[in-house]
């Protein structure tokens, strides 16, 4: 499989995904290019692709991204909540970028700290959360289709008031864990 991740971060998930894929698979590690600006910014994931070989870093526009070869899956982890803020946010943009990177039949996957339903995005920038159908509507105002949630991350004594970095809830919050499909 060919799987591009959404800013990777350091890299964790990148390494997992670089291992499950094997050596003819492949992982586009999609950094924002202000990111991968910043001194050392791209040096653990530089160790990784070193270490594995099956993955290429991609320093680019997130809301308008393009990769030479369609990918089976695109996956993103705790920061969907993140491409809505600062500036340049482009949600449409972002999620017309990953339809288009995907084959047809293609999976797009989110986790992602879940806000309070009815919040929409009004907290992504505040406590870092998201309302799950914010994201879904999102997902499927770009065309996707919902395939899949879990609740195996989801931690009902959340009272999603809190950012998630706070001490009383960190590693602890409520997720939501949504896999759309491409038609096709």
């Amino acid at each position: 499989d060919k799987v591009a991740e959404l800013m990777p971060g350091g890299g964790y998930y990148t390494r997992i995904l670089a291992k499950t894929v094997g050596p003819k698979g492949h992982v586009y590690a999609l950094v924002p290019t202000g990111f991968a600006k910043r001194p050392g910014g791209l040096d653990a994931l530089n160790a990784l692709a070193a270490q594995y070989g099956n993955v290429t870093i991609v320093a680019t526009d997130l809301a308008s991204f393009k990769l030479d070869t369609p990918v089976d899956v695109v996956w993103t982890t705790e920061n969907y909540h993140d491409f809505h803020n600062g500036p340049t946010a482009n949600i449409p943009g972002l999620n017309a970028a990953v339809f288009v990177a995907l084959k047809p039949g293609g999976v797009y996957f989110i986790e992602d700290h879940a806000a309070a339903a009815g919040a929409g995005t009004t907290t992504t920038s505040t406590l870092h959360r998201i309302d799950p159908a914010a994201v879904i509507s999102e997902a499927q105002a770009a065309g996707f289709k919902l395939a899949g949630q879990s609740k195996l991350l989801a931690n009902p004594a959340d009272t999603h008031d809190k950012a998630v970095f706070d001490p009383s809830i960190r590693g602890e919050t409520d997720k939501l864990a949504l896999r759309f499909k491409k038609p096709g």
